[in-house]
């Protein structure tokens, strides 16, 4: 294989390149980062009230009466970001749920892990609940301008004579039999 012979894609590219294209795919496909804000906000609820803050030789427990509930919204969180990644069927349900369970953190864990875990739930949730999986784009033909006589004579700028029926979107063309009329219907 010599300098000028191109790589060919998939088989001599590097592999973290090849790795990066195939993420980046799979990505696209899903709502990955709805999904992320989802497991970003669930791990602050379930971590704050069970964590001991050390200022010096003071520790600072931050749990709370309500530290199994906190647990289990922060789990749930959790396990709904990873069901947005594998499983997007699932994202208007799982974008609802997220956003309940991040209302329910206010009042149950520490204000929904000191806002931070409320938010990024809202927001993930928000981006499941609007998702939509795009379409497959099939290459469009470009077909090459005709130009006739007509149009080579006029000067550069001017208006062709008539108009094409084919591209009179306002449907009042003589040649579509309108008179020049808008209907009214």
């Amino acid at each position: 294989m010599s300098a000028e012979t191109p790589a060919v894609p998939g088989r001599d590219e590097h592999y973290l390149r090849v790795i990066r294209r195939h993420f980046r795919a799979w990505r696209g496909e899903r709502p990955f980062w709805a999904g992320l804000f989802v497991i970003l906000g669930g791990l602050p609820i379930a971590y704050f009230p069970y964590a001991n803050l050390q200022i010096g030789h003071l520790t600072l427990a931050m749990a709370t009466t309500a530290g199994a509930g906190s647990l289990i919204i922060g789990v749930l969180l959790v396990v709904l970001g990873v069901s947005l990644w594998f499983q997007k069927h699932v994202r208007t349900f799982a974008g609802v749920a997220a956003i309940l369970l991040g209302l329910v953190s206010l009042p149950v864990s520490n204000l929904g892990g000191f806002l931070i875990g409320f938010l990024l739930a809202l927001v993930g949730g928000a981006m499941a609940v609007s998702w939509a999986p795009g379409e497959a784009q099939e290459p469009q033909p470009v077909a090459a301008p005709e130009a006739t006589a007509e149009q080579d004579d006029a000067p550069a700028g001017a208006l062709p004579a008539e108009p094409d029926a084919e591209n009179d979107l306002s449907g009042t063309s003589p040649a579509n039999g309108a008179n020049g009329r808008h209907s009214a219907g």
